[in-house]
């Protein structure tokens, strides 16, 4: 096949070119050599789907379809019915994005990761500012009214949970013996039986 269509673009360019030069550009009508009419008058009779199906063995015989990312596998998500929200759940588990929700759902899960939260602080000024703001929300989410479920999450006592982080942080770290220093080598030389 080679590059006739390349050719007979360049050809009609460099045409256009001198046309435009000569000032002749406007009001003259681009004449086609023989080979070009001819080409123009097969690609009219060939049929868009005989076309499509040559571009695509064509692609398969260059290996353009090899390691597809689906190759073999269903597409997902083909089979679920008409969702309207189907691609913000897609962007949601793609993203990894989590925190949206009803705060009353978003409170009871903190609730539930709370004490591990606490744990991970190291000084009580940052457990009471933590459980103040947690309580905080709570307050708030109480004095919304924009629907969904319920606020059931409890209030936490602030003087209570540094109690309790206390506690766990003493059961957390026993105490050990101070590791006795190594004695230093002459000692050993020295003690050494003969």
């Amino acid at each position: 096949m080679g590059n006739r269509g390349a050719d007979a673009y360049r050809r009609r360019m460099e045409r256009a070119a001198r046309l435009r030069a000569a000032g002749t550009l406007e009001n003259a009508e681009p004449e086609e050599s023989a080979e070009e009419a001819e080409l123009r008058r097969r690609k009219e009779q060939v049929d868009p789907a005989d076309k499509a199906e040559y571009l695509i063995r064509d692609a398969m015989m260059r290996g353009e379809f090899d390691n597809l990312k689906y190759a073999g596998k269903p597409i997902p998500n083909l089979g679920e019915a008409n969702d309207p929200d189907w691609w913000v759940k897609g962007l949601l588990q793609r993203e990894n994005i989590s925190g949206l929700g009803p705060p009353a759902l978003l409170l009871r899960v903190e609730d539930e990761q709370l004490d591990a939260l606490l744990d991970s602080k190291p000084s009580e000024a940052l457990v009471r500012e933590t459980v103040e703001d947690f309580n905080r929300r709570i307050i708030e989410a109480r004095r919304q009214l924009l629907g969904g479920p319920p606020v059931i999450t409890k209030l936490r006592d602030v003087d209570a949970e540094i109690q309790r982080w206390r506690n766990r942080r003493s059961d957390q770290t026993p105490e050990e013996p101070a590791p006795q220093p190594p004695r230093p080598w002459w000692r050993r030389l020295w003690k050494r039986p003969q």
